[in-house]
């Protein structure tokens, strides 16, 4: 039996960090922007795609897509962050599906998806539980910025994605990332074993 749980969070809320804490802790990650990353090489459905919608202008000269070229388009307003997502969330879905697929059956194991824009495509009817990587959005700024995004991008992104306060009432489970690394350990800790009980009951109903 496969308990499948949609891990979200703000911009630069340590999505990553929690994830690979699960990993640690045995659970099944997939990378939603990882999978991105390789559907947008050439020769995949989400480069076409993409070159299809926006055009050659979005290309590098060896025909990868420009993902800073990208960002400035689809990025530049809520409208055309969901224009992106439209085209893109439903090829993302169906590779999921087909990592989902070909797991072993003779196993109960947690499947964990990580997207920052789960929530906004429908990740609530997908998974069997959902889990929200919170901290204050001042954190979200600094964190981002640290790591050399520029602060007026990083504002934009953060207003083109689910309100805060909406995220955390679409959760089943909430992971307070706003202390140290030790913290965000106890606090995947105990999320896992909430998840480890759902994942039991499941299997027995």
């Amino acid at each position: 039996m496969i308990l499948s749980v949609g891990l979200t969070g703000g911009i630069a809320s340590g999505k990553s960090t929690i994830m690979r804490n699960f990993a640690r802790l045995g659970c099944i990650t997939v990378d939603a922007d990882a999978l991105v990353a390789t559907l947008y090489r050439p020769g995949n459905a989400g480069h076409a795609a993409l070159v299809q919608t926006y055009g050659p202008s979005i290309l590098t000269s060896d025909g990868e897509i420009d993902r800073r070229k990208l960002s400035a388009i689809a990025f530049a307003s809520a409208d055309d962050a969901k224009k992106l997502n439209a085209l893109i969330h439903p090829i993302v879905i169906a590779e999921e599906a087909r990592i989902q697929r070909e797991l072993p059956g003779d196993e109960d194991r947690i499947f964990i998806v990580e997207a920052t824009l789960l929530l906004e495509a429908g990740g609530k009817q997908r998974y069997d539980r959902i889990v929200v990587v919170d901290v204050d959005p001042d954190v979200q700024i600094a964190r981002a910025v640290a790591r050399g995004m520029d602060r007026e991008e990083v504002q934009r992104r953060m207003a083109n994605q689910m309100p805060r306060a909406e995220r955390l009432r679409n959760a089943d489970y909430v992971i307070d990332n706003s202390g140290d690394a030790r913290h965000g350990e106890r606090e995947t800790q105990r999320v896992y074993d909430a998840l480890r009980l759902d994942l039991a009951k499941k299997t027995n109903d």
